[in-house]
């Protein structure tokens, strides 16, 4: 055990003075090692390091976006293309179909009705009224007609022949700035060929009933089909009696691409013609007050509906609506505002001015108003600034 140790001893001297003859290595740094290097040591199972990220550049707040606004387009005005389907016959009294004053496709032309010079005013029902059932004809007297005895008193009578003349002078007198728009535009649904045009009533109202919340040319479509659902003989067109639509079920109706409250409104329709509630003669006959009361009480026709049933089917020429929206934004240009910056009611409306100034402006028309109102869907189409 003694020589094992001291051999042990004499080799540890050895090595010990070998060390201290060899001139010493400068002292070597250990490695620096990571915490994550020291952990990725102790737990092997632990995720290879993410590589060494380059500098990034003083970081620099990005530039706040800023909404684009986008321009503020009012919703379309539904006039038009509504008053072209009401306008439009469908008769066996046919007449031509082909309404310049709406955008609606015309249907196949059939011959003209003459234009009869007829006694006419601003406060009567001016266009010939058909009977739905019976296509009886009611009209005011032709002049042709009267008495000899009244003729001397004749001259200056108001006629279809120069009604639409007579308002034209008279909006003119009143606001001289009309002059540019009725030179340019011709108001022909009220010129004597207009007023020549007969009108059924209830097809009139049934179509404006159909337009409601579509394109035109989806109204135009949906009332094709809905008469096609009857046979209606040679005549391929005309539109039905109010007692085939009363007998005729709902989900027939629908089929013409009518909803379930369109086609009950039109089928109620046809049952107030039927019972005498609703009649031609009544229409043709009875104050403006007397007819919006009745015709507001039908399910499906708002205020809006009977306005322009009033103007444009009954040819009534002192009819003002104060909802639409084509004529507010008309006035609006009329009077030079900008009709570019809309303005908004509590309600989230579209405006351009109040009702009120809107009742201001149109009183000084009477007794034209619905001839003036035409003329406002019109006065983007014509450069006002000459009327200044």
């Amino acid at each position: 055990m003694a020589s094992r140790r001291s051999a042990r001893l004499v080799a540890l001297n050895g090595s010990t003075t070998l060390l201290a003859a060899a001139p010493m290595p400068p002292p070597v740094a250990p490695a620096a090692r990571s915490r994550k290097r020291k952990a990725e040591t102790t737990a092997p199972e632990a995720e290879a390091p993410a590589p060494t990220q380059p500098e990034q550049a003083t970081p620099v707040t990005p530039q706040r976006r800023r909404p684009v606004k986008k321009d503020a387009t009012p919703p379309a005005t539904p006039t038009p293309s509504a008053v072209g389907l009401m306008a439009e016959s469908h008769s066996p009294f046919p007449n031509n179909n082909s309404n310049s004053d709406g955008p609606t496709t015309p249907l196949p032309k059939k011959p003209r009705s003459a234009a009869v010079s007829r006694l006419a005013g601003p406060d009567m029902t001016n266009a010939p009224l058909l009977s739905p059932q019976t296509s009886r004809l009611i009209a005011s007297s032709p002049i042709d007609s009267v008495s000899p005895s009244k003729i001397p008193s004749l001259p200056g009578r108001t006629t279809t022949a120069n009604i639409l003349e007579e308002a034209c002078a008279h909006l003119i007198k009143v606001d001289s700035r009309m002059k540019p728009l009725i030179e340019k535009q011709h108001c022909r649904i009220f010129s004597p060929e207009g007023l020549a045009e007969e009108v059924d009533p209830f097809e009139a109202l049934a179509s404006g009933i159909i337009s409601q919340q579509v394109s035109g040319a989806a109204a135009k479509s949906i009332k094709n089909r809905f008469i096609s659902l009857f046979d209606l003989g040679p005549e391929n067109g005309r539109f039905p009696h109010p007692s085939q639509v009363a007998a005729t079920s709902i989900e027939k109706l629908r089929t013409a691409g009518l909803s379930q409250r369109k086609a009950e409104y039109v089928q109620g329709l046809a049952e107030k013609f039927m019972s005498g509630d609703l009649s031609a003669q009544m229409l043709a006959d009875a104050p403006y007050e007397e007819v919006l009361e009745k015709l507001i009480a039908v399910r499906g026709l708002g205020k809006w509906s009977v306005e322009m049933f009033a103007c444009f089917a009954l040819k009534r020429m002192d009819v003002f609506s104060l909802g639409d929206l084509g004529v507010q934004r008309g006035m609006a240009a009329f009077v030079g505002r900008d009709v570019a910056k809309l303005k908004t009611n509590k309600g989230g409306k579209w405006k351009y001015m109040t009702e009120k100034e809107m009742e201001e402006i149109a009183e000084r028309f009477r007794p034209y108003r619905t001839i003036f109102m035409w003329y406002m869907w019109r006065v983007e189409e014509t450069d006002i600034s000459t009327m200044e």
